[in-house]
């Protein structure tokens, strides 16, 4: 397979992906601001902080209301990580791929571009009509997943949409957990713990993970079993440790892997030690921005591995 190709069919998967992700925190918030009692401090500020791209916002806007945050996530073309970008980004890497996804993919990606591009100005207009445009996101993009699950042979096309799937949603899961600890709930124990379950409830509802939690933990959501869940169960399928599987296995199927290879068993045992018992929640964050780091690194290893290799001086 060409490098260029490998390189497409991965930023096409990490775009979809982003896309999701971003999608599902801006509701998960939208959800938890309705229940936030008074006396606890959160704003979409913290957002934009979470997924670094403050210094990127404060360049096109003057203040870090919810308007100016939610249109800047969802619809600000100058924003590459924005919900539109994505698509966008995602739908031209898959133009030029056509030969080698499922015929219905092409087709279902350029109605996902259409569906943001018409309906996109429309999440400015309330919260209810914004919570209906990114699921109706949400939903189209898991066909696509479904359509190139069933529907792909396990080649080396398959291994590098899934490596870029599962790369971007490893550093989501990390970003999602540090939000919410993020948020100064309340002194009054009668009042922080409820809050506290509500937002972790939320949080894992947003990601289709609320029913997992409860068959693998238990009924009541508190946030050190919520994060310790999130980061690092086996078996659900969004969680960072569950991802970073999932990449060493697309690896072993490579050639020439060593490096990705070892920087991600690297990362799985640093994930490990999450100090998830903490009570200052700056040790978590800097812990989770290292994790982030972990994850740069590897795809930057990977770039230079299969997609620029023989291109001395560039940087992916």
């Amino acid at each position: 397979m060409l490098s260029r190709v490998a390189e497409r069919l991965y930023w096409m998967s990490r775009y979809l992906e982003r896309a999701d992700n971003t999608a599902r925190l801006i509701n998960s918030i939208t959800q938890v601001l309705l229940d936030l009692p008074l006396g606890v401090k959160f704003g979409w500020d913290i957002l934009i902080k979470i997924l670094g791209l403050d210094d990127l916002f404060l360049q096109h806007h003057s203040k870090a209301n919810e308007n100016n945050i939610v249109h800047f996530l969802i619809q600000e073309e100058k924003n590459p990580g924005s919900v539109v970008s994505c698509i966008r980004l995602a739908r031209e890497n898959s133009r030029t791929l056509r030969e080698i996804l499922p015929t219905e993919f092409w087709e279902r990606v350029n109605g996902l571009y259409l569906y943001i591009q018409r309906n996109a100005s429309g999440a400015r207009h309330g919260r209810s009509q914004r919570y209906e445009i990114l699921s109706q996101v949400v939903e189209r993009r898991q066909s696509l997943v479904g359509l190139v699950t069933n529907s792909m042979s396990r080649d080396i096309a398959y291994q590098f949409i899934k490596l870029g799937q599962n790369l971007e949603r490893a550093d989501m899961m990390t970003r999602t957990v540090d939000v919410n600890s993020e948020v100064l709930l309340p002194e009054d124990p009668i009042i922080a713990v409820p809050t506290q379950e509500r937002l972790w409830m939320a949080t894992l509802t947003a990601i289709s993970a609320y029913q997992m939690y409860r068959r693998q933990v238990g009924v009541h959501v508190y946030g050190k079993e919520a994060a310790h869940f999130l980061l690092n169960d086996p078996h659900f399928p969004r969680t960072t440790s569950y991802c970073l599987g999932e990449i060493e296995g697309c690896l072993a199927v490579l050639p020439d892997h060593e490096i990705p290879m070892k920087l991600t068993r690297s990362t799985y045992r640093r994930l490990e030690l999450a100090p998830l018992g903490e009570k200052n929640s700056v040790t978590l964050h800097e812990y989770l921005d290292q994790i982030q780091e972990d994850l740069g690194a590897i795809h930057e290893a990977i770039s230079r591995q299969y997609f620029y290799l023989y291109q001395t001086g560039t940087t992916p």
